[in-house]
């Protein structure tokens, strides 16, 4: 909501020193949000003068149109004779007053203002446009031409109002009163301690039977329903300026007298409104809901096909708009320039309900500064105010006849009360406010409170999102000022911090980030051209998605069912603006459906759920484990005067999945595999031992060159991905830190020469098992095939580190545990000593 300083000062009297960043501070105190505070014509200078143009002389030899216009500016210009202006524009002619500014004056963006020779003449200043001067847009995209009544010479700066401050305030959805003047200005009084002139106290004319016909057919989804009705409208009525340029500050264009009061009024008191050519209504104006599959082309020009829940406004003929959201072009109001001219309006002030305008608004993708307040609230006893408003303006303006008839529909309602202890926000906030501030501050925002230790409280009716005690609660401690709430950090009973598996997750985040990984959060959509990128197989469990109603994307309806193709998106996008090296890692849920969920049930609204509800709700969700994941790219190791550099490689993924085993003291099995999207040649499947069994915990290596090409992604690629849940299963207990021997080690050196096709993890499993408790680590570091070592064969070597933590281990100790675990590693893979 965008709120002209000017125009505020007129409901409440403001310091006249009040600037618009001390408005902001105090409307931010009493907890409005006022993102900025524009200062209009800053910088402006004159002298800015209404002109009348005398003469128009056409320049020929230009590739655009030149013309050469004198022009009476007054005595603005020192001397009363006629200025020379070249202008290019062509909206305007002989006799028009136009806006002039003259030599020495500064426009904003700091345009300063000189004599200058153009096109062979010297212009002495500018005819002016909106835009040269800030305005905004007033839908000519041209010269300003003014009213003929204002007279050459005056100055222009304060006719149009170019000097001004707009705060501009982000209305929360349970705030939607303050989508109004009135609703600013309410408090703006009540933040200053100063009255309010309330726009919407006018003098109403009681309901008669003489009015405009109306039907309401759906009193739920309109419950008021105002019409007046104005005629003898003068069809070349023009808006005045004082509240063109109101609409222009507020974010709005005018368009035409009829159409800009409605939007005045709107703004003004919050009442969305509607005007119809009377002409063009056929019989009574009904409300009822659409028929499905029934047309309605809007004031935008779409013809729409109506849903059977969509609230319409109807005449003999059908629909001809859509309730508080968008009138239909058959009885739009017509423009002056129009031939067939507005003469009649009847003027439509109701209150809809709010859900069925917002859904409405939505389901046509139609969202409109009506629907923005109804779905929002509106005040329902402001439609008969702002209608009046609305008829005083159009009489006032365009010379109209307000006719005696006056309709009004309503289905009976009462107040809304809500029992609240005196002291409840005293233990809400907990200050002591006293029952005479309580009852003081629900009073400013429009409530009346009755009674001593019990308060009953009457909300007002423009505050509908006021319902319960907590809701009076916070109004008062709002406007006591959050500031001075005081800060006292709660106590929290012993036992209740993290779980075993919060703080697994925290530390498995931990060590990827301190293994260089840069976290990544991704959207948690997925759609089939990703999969089908991945490679994935028609029978893959993770082509089983759930499939979303109302998906952000098209091209992502469904829940993802891996990580990978987020962080995959993220490294090619991170990959395309220059990083080359990259290490990225997630953490999150996955969506993987097993087929046996149930159908959800609607829980209530005005109790809480029972356990059974709850559980069957449960039933209905897929299972969703929380998962890990890393890609690689680019250099492991940068190059430097040390040496060379390395790239990342597949074996890079696999030590990722070591780290996140570390991290919960559980020992990892690497196993070769094939599944997709990885390379069949440099994939590991990943296993660590659950309850005795050896459970697969996830996949690393180099992703499929195919899947690599298809996803545009650097060359040999890596990512691993590992379920958490398992990994959770597999925790024997509390991680134990390591113990510190203070007896030193014995290193053992063994080099093995096995099959090419014997898995190293095999050799390694064999060695730790035959080595015995003295082994404190085994390490591969040296892996050689050729001639010397015979064809199909390879020598894997192994440092191995004993210790003891009792005693310092002899050279007969060593020895024996190390030939202890070759001669099982020899039984088990058939490896023999190189050099043996």
């Amino acid at each position: 909501m965008r709120v002209p300083l000017s125009w505020l000062r007129e409901y409440v009297d403001l310091p006249p020193t009040e600037t618009g960043r001390d408005v902001q501070a105090k409307l931010v105190a009493v907890g409005l949000e006022v993102e900025t505070v524009e200062q209009i014509g800053a910088g402006l200078k004159g002298p800015l003068v209404v002109g009348k143009v005398l003469t128009i002389e056409e320049l020929e030899g230009f590739k655009k149109p030149i013309r050469f216009c004198t022009v009476d500016v007054g005595s603005a210009n020192g001397t009363g004779e006629p200025q020379e202006i070249v202008c290019g524009a062509r909206n305007f002619a002989v006799g028009d007053k136009v806006v002039v500014v003259l030599p020495g004056a500064v426009l904003p963006g700091d345009f300063a203002i000189a004599a200058r020779k153009t096109y062979g003449r010297t212009s002495h200043g500018m005819i002016c446009s909106t835009d040269e001067l800030g305005m905004g847009d007033d839908g000519t995209h041209g010269i300003i031409v003014l009213p003929p009544e204002h007279e050459a010479g005056t100055d222009a700066i304060e006719l149009l109002e170019l000097v001004d401050e707009v705060l501009d305030i982000a209305v929360t959805p349970d705030r939607g009163y303050c989508l109004s003047m009135r609703g600013v200005a309410r408090e703006t009084a009540i933040a200053y301690g100063l009255p309010l002139r309330d726009p919407a106290l006018l003098d109403v004319p009681a309901p008669n039977a003489y009015g405009y016909p109306v039907k309401v057919s759906d009193p739920i989804g309109c419950d008021r329903f105002t019409a007046r009705t104005v005629v003898g409208l003068q069809p070349e009525a023009r808006s005045p300026i004082w509240m063109q340029r109101r609409l222009q500050k507020a974010g709005m264009r005018p368009i035409s007298l009829a159409v800009d009061v409605t939007n005045y009024v709107m703004l003004e008191l919050g009442q969305p409104l509607h005007a119809y050519d009377r002409t063009r209504i056929d019989g009574p104006i009904g409300v009822r809901r659409a028929e499905q599959g029934e047309k309605l082309t809007t004031l935008d020009g779409t013809v729409r096909v109506l849903d059977a829940a969509d609230l319409v406004i109807t005449d003999n003929r059908g629909p001809i708009g859509l309730a508080g959201v968008m009138g239909g072009a058959n009885t739009e109001i017509a423009d002056a320039s129009e031939d067939a001219h507005t003469t009649e309006v009847v003027i439509e002030a109701a209150h809809f309900d709010a859900i069925s305008i917002a859904r409405t608004a939505r389901r046509h993708k139609l969202a409109s500064e009506a629907s923005k307040r109804f779905e929002r609230g509106v005040d329902p006893q402001a439609a008969a105010a702002a209608a009046q408003r609305t008829v005083d303006l159009l009489v006032l303006l365009a010379g109209g006849t307000a006719e005696a008839g006056v309709t009004e529909v309503s289905a009976p309602s009462g107040p809304r009360t809500i029992t609240m202890a005196a002291d409840h926000p005293d233990k809400v906030a907990g200050v002591a406010y006293g029952r005479e501030t309580v009852v003081r501050r629900l009073q400013e925002v429009g409530c009346d409170a009755y009674g001593q230790d019990e308060l009953l409280v009457t909300a007002p009716s423009w505050r509908p999102d006021l319902n319960e005690p907590n809701d009076l609660a916070e109004e008062v401690i709002r406007l006591e000022g959050y500031e001075n709430l005081p800060s006292t950090l709660p106590t929290p009973p012993s036992g209740r911090g993290l779980t075993d598996r919060q703080r697994l997750h925290r530390r498995v985040g931990r060590a990827l980030a301190g293994a260089g990984y840069v976290e990544a959060l991704n959207y948690p959509f997925t759609g089939e051209a990703v999969l089908d990128q991945l490679g994935l197989e028609a029978d893959d469990a993770r082509r089983r998605t759930v499939k979303l109603v109302n998906p952000l994307s098209d091209e992502e309806p469904s829940l993802r069912t891996t990580l990978l193709p987020g962080l995959l998106g993220a490294l090619r996008r991170n990959d395309g603006r220059g990083s080359h090296d990259l290490a990225l890692f997630e953490t999150g849920l996955v969506f993987r459906p097993t087929g046996q969920e149930t159908k959800p049930v609607r829980l209530p609204v005005d109790r809480r759920p029972s356990d059974e509800e709850i559980a069957t709700l449960d039933a209905a969700l897929p299972r969703q484990p929380r998962r890990a994941a890393v890609v690689r790219a680019g250099a492991r190791e940068q190059a430097g005067w040390w040496g060379k550099g390395r790239p990342a490689d597949w074996a890079d993924s696999v030590e990722a999945a070591r780290t996140i085993a570390r991290e919960a003291g559980v020992d990892l099995t690497v196993r070769a595999d094939q599944h997709a999207p990885w390379h069949p040649g440099r994939c590991a499947a990943l296993y660590v031992t659950v309850d005795g069994e050896e459970t697969l915990f996830g996949h690393a290596g180099e992703l499929h060159p195919r899947v690599i090409k298809e996803l545009h992604l650097p060359e040999r690629t890596c990512a691993m991905e590992v379920e958490l849940d398992v990994l959770e299963q597999a925790v024997d207990g509390a991680l134990r830190a390591p113990r510190i021997s203070t007896f030193p080690v014995a290193t053992q050196d063994v080099a093995l020469v096995v099959g090419q096709d014997v898995p190293a993890a095999d050799v390694e499993r064999a060695l730790r098992e035959g080595a015995g408790e003295l082994l404190e680590s085994l390490r591969l570091f040296d892996v050689f095939t050729g001639e010397q070592i015979g064809e199909g064969r390879k020598s894997l070597a192994y440092a191995l580190r004993f210790r003891a933590a009792d005693r310092t281990l002899t050279v007969d100790e060593a020895s024996a545990a190390r030939d202890a675990a070759v001669a099982l590693a020899a039984e088990r893979t058939g490896a023999v000593l190189r050099g043996a």
